[in-house]
């Protein structure tokens, strides 16, 4: 009896995390119809709400933003909007460091969450699993005697919260781990091991 139960546990519990995820995402691109004006607003046409047209203007607008921006006349537009922002003091700042992160991110380039590595963490005696970020700035690495490393340690189950450190880099070590096996072991806390690899790279499953 108790084992039915577990199986049917196992079953159900990671397919409503799922879907409860999904319809939160989902719910929460919905949000870009309060854009509209409110005769326009499908639930006022239709008069019900149906889930997921939000989600599809969302995804329809960003890709038709990179699709302007992209040619000449789009990167005119966008310098523009740029040099506006620029000339408002605390919106400037917001905006141009979250731009840096987005760009560091979501471009192929830089060497951020490209790595996974353990560091000691939180006391001399433990070791956490943690994604290098950057070197340290230069007015930052001129008060450091040796050579250091940005880290990010997130926290469990979720990874979108975490502590930022700067470690030595002697005292890290490097994991032949990919980011995405990286973030499957820290949310599942330790339960979901990633797959071991041979001496060529290879993942192999266990």
């Amino acid at each position: 009896m108790k084992k039915y139960f577990i199986t049917g546990l196992l079953i159900w519990v990671p397919l409503a995390i799922t879907v409860w995820v999904l319809t939160a995402i989902v719910r929460a691109m919905d949000q870009s119809l309060l854009l509209l004006p409110q005769s326009l607003q499908p639930e006022k046409l239709f008069g019900v709400y149906v889930p997921g047209i939000g989600a599809v203007l969302t995804l329809l607008v960003v890709f038709l933003t990179g699709l302007v921006t992209a040619n000449i006349v789009g990167q005119r537009l966008l310098r523009f909007w740029e040099a506006v922002l620029a000339r408002i003091p605390v919106v400037k700042s917001i905006y141009y460091s979250v731009k840096q992160v987005s760009d560091t991110l979501f471009s192929g380039n830089g060497e951020a969450f490209r790595k996974v590595l353990l560091v000691r963490y939180p006391h001399p005696e433990a070791w956490a699993v943690a994604f290098q970020t950057s070197n340290p700035a230069r007015d930052v690495a001129d008060m450091l005697p040796d050579e250091h490393v940005g880290v990010f340690i997130p926290t469990t189950p979720s990874p979108v919260n975490g502590f930022f450190f700067f470690v030595k880099r002697s005292e890290v070590i490097e994991l032949d781990m990919s980011v995405d096996d990286a973030l499957k072991y820290i949310v599942s806390m330790g339960v979901v091991a990633p797959p071991m690899r041979n001496p060529l790279g290879r993942a192999q499953n266990q």
